[in-house]
């Protein structure tokens, strides 16, 4: 029986499933056009046309790999900003972390690629982060003057250079609450005292 030749969405689709399933098995390391054309039954040339290279191909099978996810709003900062950290945490620990890991270290800082990368996208996280300060500054628990994007995604940064920059494993708990109460916290409420309006 002759196979039905694919075309279009439907030899798209076939390279992108094994391309997650490669990315899966081998990380970004092991994915190799080779492999990919080979699990989808195809050729080099028919990927290359959709994606330009190594890295766009990653990108696009990670990005099937994740799912997007509401920010926390338990109503209170301190708890919304540990969640935010013990999610990442726990992502950046898990197998699909280390994959991310890989893509941005091949990525080097690439702000097109890491656009694509849900959640990982500077405007993607300050977005998150200024959603739960907004709130929290409504609530009083913030200052106005603190929803400021640098402000903001604080914390986090400071929990990706644990991983980046140490190359940690992963993140103690007690590191996240340190960096939510010794740096975040005060960070945020001491902006209204820099500016010279009352501290909240």
């Amino acid at each position: 029986m002759t196979q039905t030749r694919r075309r279009g969405a439907a030899l798209e689709e076939a390279i992108l499933r094994a391309a997650v399933e490669e990315l899966t098995e081998s990380g970004y390391t092991g994915l190799t056009m080779d492999k990919v054309a080979q699990r989808a039954g195809t050729n080099k040339n028919a990927i290359y046309r959709r994606w330009p290279n190594r890295l766009a191909l990653g990108v696009a099978a990670y990005r099937r790999l994740t799912t997007t996810v509401q920010p926390p709003d338990t109503g209170d900062l301190r708890e919304d900003a540990l969640e935010l950290l013990r999610r990442a945490n726990r992502h950046w620990s898990s197998p699909l972390g280390a994959i991310l890991r890989e893509l941005m270290a091949a990525a080097g800082g690439a702000a097109e690629f890491l656009a694509q990368l849900p959640e990982q996208s500077t405007d993607t996280m300050t977005a998150t982060w200024l959603t739960v300060l907004g709130r929290a500054a409504a609530r009083g628990e913030a200052a106005p003057e603190a929803l400021h994007p640098r402000v903001a995604t604080v914390a986090i940064v400071l929990l990706r250079n644990e991983f980046v920059v140490r190359g940690a494993p992963t993140a103690p708990d007690e590191v996240l609450v340190e960096i939510v109460d010794e740096v975040f916290l005060p960070l945020v409420r001491q902006r209204g005292i820099d500016s010279g309006t009352p501290s909240l």
